[in-house]
């Protein structure tokens, strides 16, 4: 039973292998896996350049621009305009994806999940929403605006702080804007 705040100011970018971008990790389940390891993962990306994704076999992912105009997303041959900021966009993370930026640089919240072992459900939030992780999972919620507050406790989120809670529910969040909420629970 776990609540964690995890702030924006505490996450280092790092490349990406093409050099299109910078990610900035915000969890992963469980804690601290890598690349092959996670159940889950969630991370912020920064998309300054055109490019090919890196192939996940096995994942799922959801893209939710939350700066910038959108990308073309091209997976497996098929052409997914994404322009619509807050939008949370599913597709599978093995089939391969090729990104094209339609207005200049994008902020995207990724979110991977392994399909064989977790589900996540993913939507973006306003006003008050109470934090409920599912039995035996957890539930991230992300802010994109200053100002979020949990009502248990006060603690301020400002924007892309998150809380991470896993068998016990955080309470109330209370928002000034938006958050992404991600719900994950097993298969």
């Amino acid at each position: 039973m776990t609540v964690r705040i995890l702030r924006a100011a505490d996450r280092a970018p790092a490349p990406w292998k093409n050099g299109g971008g910078t990610v900035r990790e915000v969890a992963t389940g469980p804690e601290g896996a890598g690349a092959d390891a996670f159940d889950w993962r969630v991370s912020l990306a920064d998309v300054t350049a055109d490019g090919p994704f890196s192939a996940f076999p096995g994942v799922d992912r959801v893209l939710t621009v939350v700066e910038g105009a959108g990308m073309d997303l091209v997976v497996g041959g098929e052409h997914h305009i994404v322009d619509e900021p807050l939008w949370p966009h599913g597709f599978p993370g093995d089939l391969p994806t090729e990104g094209f930026l339609l207005g200049g640089p994008v902020v995207n919240l990724n979110v991977m999940y392994r399909r064989a072992r977790t589900r996540a459900e993913t939507a973006v939030v306003c006003g008050t929403v109470r934090l409920l992780p599912p039995e035996g999972g957890a539930v991230l919620a992300v802010s994109l605006d200053d100002g979020a507050e949990l009502e248990s406790g006060g603690v301020r989120l400002d924007r892309y702080d998150a809380v991470l809670a896993a068998g016990v529910s955080p309470g109330v969040l209370r928002t000034m804007g938006q958050a992404v909420l991600i719900t994950f629970s097993g298969v």
